[in-house]
């Protein structure tokens, strides 16, 4: 699987040790930066990431930042992207059986290194169960989504 990763200044360690674990379990990587620990901004790697998740329907991503809030918050403005936060594996499976969750939000001031690696390849090994109630509710998400469009539009 293509794994799609970026951070900001605050998720860069993270990352770094993220990419290592992932290729060495065989994944593809594409780091969209920050790729150093200078301050950068949140808005700008997540916006990468959600850009290439778009581009890459197969592809996975995964978004690090001090809280994970921050890098949620701007990946779900794009059109098609459902980024969820998660802080235990519970969520990180659930979030992509019920909700096909694209891309997954790490604190790196949240959590430890080794639950994140843990969490990481939950969301990764994870699949949408394509169970009537839940792709229900994703037509109702998309609806949203699209309602939203047309009002800016307007």
């Amino acid at each position: 699987m293509t794994v799609i990763i970026g951070s900001d200044h605050a998720g860069f360690s993270y990352k770094t040790v993220l990419i290592k674990e992932l290729i060495e379990k065989g994944h593809k990587v594409q780091d969209m930066g920050a790729y150093n620990d200078q301050p950068s901004d949140y808005p700008d790697h997540a916006a990468d990431v959600a850009t290439s998740v778009l581009n890459d329907h197969e592809a996975r991503g995964v978004l690090i930042c001090g809280s994970a809030v921050g890098v949620s918050i701007a990946a779900n403005k794009f059109k098609g992207i459902r980024a969820g936060v998660c802080h235990d594996t519970y969520s990180a499976h659930q979030s992509v059986e019920h909700d096909d969750v694209n891309i997954l939000c790490l604190g790196q001031r949240v959590i430890g290194i080794e639950l994140a690696k843990e969490i990481m390849f939950t969301f990764l090994n994870a699949t949408f169960t394509n169970a009537p109630r839940h792709k229900k509710r994703l037509e109702k998400l998309f609806a949203i989504e699209n309602k939203n469009m047309k009002e800016t539009i307007l």
